[in-house]
């Protein structure tokens, strides 16, 4: 699709990381007419105003009558309250899309609350952030080149999909459509997973008696490690709620590995360690070559 489809005036709704290098990206890309933003924090949204990521604030209702796209960047638990203040005053041609880590949760809240309207909302995942959280840390090359997921409803036509898609592109981002089952299950593993993690390993440290000796010796794989446990928290509580049929069978494979992987520290087998280290190595290296 034309990447300099102008998409008129675009709300964006939670002017956090995501959504504030939303805007940049969109002005950048000179795409919109008029970008405007709904957030909780009036710190955070005079600041998104400030960096010129939106243009005006307004609340949801009016964002309901005045959008040609109206994009939710908070987080997914929160989604289902958006959607009900602004259904009644949803336009007909207003397209919705999303910016969820979950999709599953998401789609069920917008058929329930939206019902007929919900052939308005083309969900998606834009796979991109950072550890900081918040419009300080927007920046407008946030989507470039990185990968976003759109999920079509049955209710999409094609139309509405591909307007969605070249939205997302507009914004320098590779798109890939799958299912919402698929989407949850993929990214269990591979994103929510390994946020349980770093956020696990934090805490195990911290609730250590020698915390203050410990971190004073950390080193570079520990902060590269822990990184994404600076993320919102707010954001991977819900994620972990929203997805937690598919989080919770990630966990329990990964609890079996390492339950592997201490018996055999216990039984000071050098040679099944180095196997399984050697497997793990080689397939991370791979990663690289993709």
């Amino acid at each position: 699709m034309n990447s300099k489809v102008n998409y008129g005036t675009v709300t964006i709704v939670g002017v956090g990381l995501i959504g504030a290098s939303l805007g940049l990206a969109l002005k950048q890309a000179g795409v919109v007419n008029t970008v405007l933003g709904v957030g909780r924090s009036t710190a955070n949204t005079e600041r998104a105003l400030k960096m010129g990521a939106i243009d005006q604030v307004v609340d949801l209702v009016g964002a309901a009558k005045q959008s040609d796209v109206i994009v939710l960047c908070v987080p997914v638990a929160q989604m289902r309250a958006a959607f009900e203040i602004m259904e009644p005053h949803l336009q007909p041609r207003t397209m919705l899309t999303d910016a969820g880590s979950t999709k599953g949760d998401v789609i069920l809240a917008a058929k329930e609350i939206l019902g007929k309207k919900a052939c308005q909302f083309v969900p998606a995942h834009p796979i991109a952030g950072g550890a900081q959280h918040g419009a300080n840390a927007a920046k407008a090359d946030l989507f470039q080149d990185k990968q976003t997921i759109i999920c079509p409803l049955q209710e999409n036509s094609l139309q509405d999909t591909d307007l969605i898609e070249g939205f997302w592109r507009s914004v320098g981002a590779r798109v890939k459509k799958i299912s919402c089952v698929q989407h949850d299950a993929i990214y269990a593993a591979v994103s929510h997973l390994p946020h349980i993690l770093s956020y696990a390993l934090m805490v195990s440290i911290i609730n250590s008696e020698d915390v203050d000796q410990k971190l004073e010796h950390i080193g570079a794989g520990f902060k590269d490690f822990t990184r994404i446990a600076a993320s919102s928290p707010e954001m991977w509580r819900d994620i972990c709620l929203g997805n937690r049929t598919s989080i919770l069978k990630e966990l329990d494979q990964y609890l079996l590995v390492v339950g592997h992987m201490r018996q055999l520290i216990a039984e000071n087998d050098g040679a099944a360690i180095e196997k399984l280290f050697k497997k793990a190595s080689q397939a991370r290296q791979d990663l690289d070559t993709l």
